[in-house]
């Protein structure tokens, strides 16, 4: 069974960073894509949101409003997603979760919570 665990969520000013890890149950090059998503109490539908993906080749999809600010990375070693936030806004504020892909099925972690306060 495959488990996606996440950690590193907490409470920081506005400005400050974090850094979000997702241990996973097996080899992180197994799945075709990892990825980091949000939930906000307040969006629409109360949705997840695309916030950084990184296929299994090493490419980085972003969206736009964390360019230049998010990092996703991964260590293959540690089979370990990362997501390095800086410049963090009040905005960011969300539940965050890690999910990856294998061919068609997605595996979900249980989130981390993030709040920036102003």
């Amino acid at each position: 069974q495959v488990q996606l665990v996440e950690s590193g969520g907490g409470l920081v000013q506005a400005g400050g960073s974090l850094r979000l890890s997702c241990a996973a149950s097996r080899r992180i090059l197994s799945f075709n894509d990892m990825g980091w998503y949000r939930q906000a109490p307040e969006a629409p539908g109360n949705q997840r949101e695309l916030v950084a993906t990184i296929t299994s080749s090493g490419t980085t999809n972003y969206a736009d409003s964390v360019k230049g600010r998010f990092t996703i990375s991964r260590d293959n070693v540690k089979n370990t997603v990362y997501l390095q936030m800086n410049s963090l806004k009040p905005e960011d504020t969300a539940v965050y979760y890690c999910r990856g892909r294998i061919i068609l099925t997605n595996y979900w972690g249980q989130g981390t919570q993030v709040t920036v306060s102003s």
